[in-house]
């Protein structure tokens, strides 16, 4: 093609750095939703604008700390991922409460009441922020590269959402292996009827388990600002793809859902390089529906009793 050993050395070296920033935000979209469809069954068309609520609370503060508290803009960001995970968890949990808990067991139902609270959301979105885009302005210490080689630019906000993709992954598996909470969840998902026998709320596990999916998904739009801006129907862009490593990574599976993530976003990231990015897409969907053919579970499956 053209390219020296060295150049395409670096070009892999770049664009693999390129596609970690999104294999982060994927990860972190997929482990949220991981949790809800896996553990829940329930189809969340909804969960990229949980993604967007993390993404405009960061702006907001962002906004707030430039008018009311100058000297406040190199923390905010560090408080903004806490508020995006509160306030998202919270909306989730109320969301699960008003709509979700009526309709389990019935997935079809959950996936048009969900698309009908995606579509809500958008226009809230629009008449609090408008129809524009909107970014944030990011702390210095997020700005930059860091230049191992001549040839290799690696984004310092990369590192950072890699870095924070890394804690948030380790606690969710702490959290759900390694917990009393996480042996509650696990119990209602292979028999919910014996674990309300011994005594566990099955109710509340399915509301917090919603709620910490949500929440995790507003981490994950607290990390997109790093890289792309904001508009009302961002979060619906990502719906596809993230849906799309769940299930080729297999459901309820963690090890699963990282290596689907990551082999998701290098292979875009590398062929965008060379191709379109629809015909990146294309190729990548196309080995994925190829590979489910030979193995409909997904890479990793779980196990369970029936």
């Amino acid at each position: 093609m053209g390219y020296s050993a060295d150049e395409m050395m670096a070009i892999f070296a770049m664009q693999g750095f390129a596609g970690i920033s999104l294999f982060s935000v994927l990860l972190l979209m997929a482990l949220g939703l991981a949790i809800i469809f896996g553990q829940m069954g329930v189809i969340n068309m909804a969960h990229g604008e949980f993604m967007a609520v993390g993404a405009y609370t960061t702006y907001m503060l962002s906004v707030l700390s430039e008018e009311f508290f100058p000297g406040f803009i190199q923390y905010y960001f560090v408080f903004a991922i806490i508020a995006s995970f509160i306030i998202a968890g919270i909306l989730g949990f109320l969301a699960e409460f008003a709509l979700i808990r009526h309709l389990y067991k019935r997935p079809l139902d959950t996936l048009l009441a969900t698309w009908g609270l995606s579509l809500i959301m958008q226009q809230v979105f629009r008449s609090v922020f408008g129809a524009r885009e909107v970014s944030p302005t990011l702390p210095d210490w997020l700005l930059g590269s860091y230049q191992p080689t001549d040839m290799i630019d690696i984004p310092l906000n990369g590192l950072f959402v890699l870095a924070l993709t890394f804690f948030v992954t380790l606690g969710v598996f702490l959290l759900m292996f390694k917990s009393r909470w996480g042996l509650r969840v696990r119990a209602t998902t292979q028999n919910r009827v014996m674990s309300s026998a011994v005594g566990i709320n099955t109710k509340m596990v399915d509301r917090l388990t919603f709620a910490l999916g949500c929440g995790i998904a507003g981490i994950a739009g607290a990390a997109f600002t790093t890289i792309a801006s904001t508009g009302p129907t961002t979060g619906s862009l990502y719906i596809v793809d993230t849906f799309m490593v769940v299930v080729f990574g297999g459901a309820a599976s963690l090890f699963g859902t990282i290596a689907s993530a990551f082999s998701i976003a290098q292979a875009q990231s590398i062929l965008e390089f060379f191709i379109s990015g629809s015909m990146a897409k294309v190729i990548t969907l196309l080995t994925i529906v190829i590979i489910l053919m030979m193995r409909p579970e997904g890479l990793f499956s779980i196990k369970v009793r029936k």
